[in-house]
């Protein structure tokens, strides 16, 4: 499959926060990732599958590499573990630390428009897909 057939892998919304993480994936410190199971239902979109290759992008939207998650799944907030939370590679060293950035980030302007929801909140029974990948190509 050519690069540019590949779906892409979108980290955050373009600016600091996302070329962050992508730096990440490309350093291999990022090898986790959580999304709310709410934004793929309001958007329509199929759950991500183990096996799927996708190209992540900077914010330039420019393809940097090809990601392949190696395990999906929908979780409570309140489940997600350590160790997904380390795999994150966003230096959090703590659940509640990594809740509090991703609690930060869910309840932007940004996200909650996005969602069509000004008010959208998450708490411990919030679904998410929490998804592991590895690094596959770099371009």
């Amino acid at each position: 499959m050519e690069l540019d057939d590949l779906p892409l892998a979108e980290f955050a919304f373009p600016g600091p926060l996302r070329d962050s993480l992508v730096a990440a994936i490309l350093s291999g410190a990022k090898t986790s990732t959580t999304g709310l199971l709410i934004g793929y239902e309001r958007a329509n979109e199929p759950l991500p599958e183990v096996g799927q290759l996708s190209a992540v992008v900077d914010s330039e939207g420019r393809r940097v590499a090809v990601i392949e998650l190696t395990d999906v799944r929908v979780v409570r907030l309140g489940d997600v573990d350590l160790q997904h939370a380390l795999d994150e590679g966003e230096g959090d060293e703590s659940v509640a630390q990594w809740r509090a950035g991703h609690e930060a980030f869910w309840h932007s302007a940004e996200v909650r428009a996005e969602l069509g929801d000004p008010g959208f909140t998450v708490d411990d029974d919030t679904l998410v897909v929490a998804e592991r990948f590895r690094l596959a190509h770099v371009v």
